[in-house]
């Protein structure tokens, strides 16, 4: 191994889940721009918001999936038609995720539901439907979404927590299960970052200055394009002999 470090993607399939917005947007851009061609998972097959034309600006090529993460036939569904668009898949990201909150003693059964189906289960499972073609090809590159959520108590989203921190345990057993087959999984853990799901929180005055003080070291908000970084990083052949890490992504705000 004495070549320099190499972060290109140049040949290489993406399939990003939650693609439409915000962390998934710009990490799908991230990856074309990088050279990879992308699949992009949406829970609305409409709902790409001309992605797929961007990515092909950059001249990549790129596939719209149906790919609704609480349904596993979807999510089998959409490994499927990517291996037999592309012929191949190299890299996964598991971006898909929800937050809603609500203090613990209210919090409502079917949030609760919905939230592990979403965060966790449908990343398990993407995971494995991945997995099994990866392995047949002896590599690949899986990236979950965590969240500094899953190293430091939010009041009310203790169920959101809990999934994040689950994701990134999750990661360490795949990491550990599947590196025979030359497969690494990794995760980011992102702090608050400038996207539609975080808007409306952001846009309260008083709620916005506590975020950026405990964001410690930097004090600012993230912009999507600084996780899809991390991601591109991961996914790449620099980043060979990472796998079982959690990158967390945080401003400093787990430092203190």
């Amino acid at each position: 191994m004495n070549e320099f470090p190499r972060f290109d993607l140049i040949g290489q399939v993406a399939l990003v889940t939650g693609a439409a917005r915000g962390l998934g947007r710009a990490i799908s851009l991230a990856l074309a721009h990088a050279g990879a061609d992308v699949a992009l998972g949406l829970r609305d097959l409409n709902s790409h918001g001309g992605l797929p034309h961007e990515i092909e600006a950059l001249g990549r090529r790129t596939l719209p999936l149906q790919m609704d993460m609480t349904r596993v036939d979807q999510i089998f569904q959409a490994v499927e038609n990517t291996v037999a668009h592309f012929g191949r898949l190299d890299i996964l990201v598991n971006n898909a995720g929800i937050a809603p909150g609500n203090s613990a003693e209210d919090f409502r059964e079917d949030d609760f539901d919905q939230t592990v189906a979403v965060n966790l289960k449908g990343t398990f499972f993407a995971s494995q439907a991945a997995g099994r073609v990866m392995i047949g090809r002896s590599y690949g590159r899986i990236i979950n979404m965590s969240s500094q959520a899953g190293f430091a108590a939010l009041p009310g989203e203790s169920v959101y927590c809990m999934t994040k921190a689950g994701i990134a345990h999750l990661t360490r057993c795949l990491a550990v299960e599947w590196g025979k087959h030359n497969i690494t999984v990794n995760a980011v853990a992102p702090t608050f970052i400038h996207t539609p799901g975080t808007e409306e929180a952001l846009a309260d005055p008083e709620f916005r200055a506590d975020v950026v003080e405990r964001i410690a070291a930097l004090h600012r908000i993230g912009e999507p394009m600084e996780v899809a970084g991390a991601v591109v990083f991961l996914a790449s052949p620099a980043a060979a002999l990472i796998t079982g890490h959690t990158m967390l992504i945080d401003g400093g705000w787990t430092a203190r």
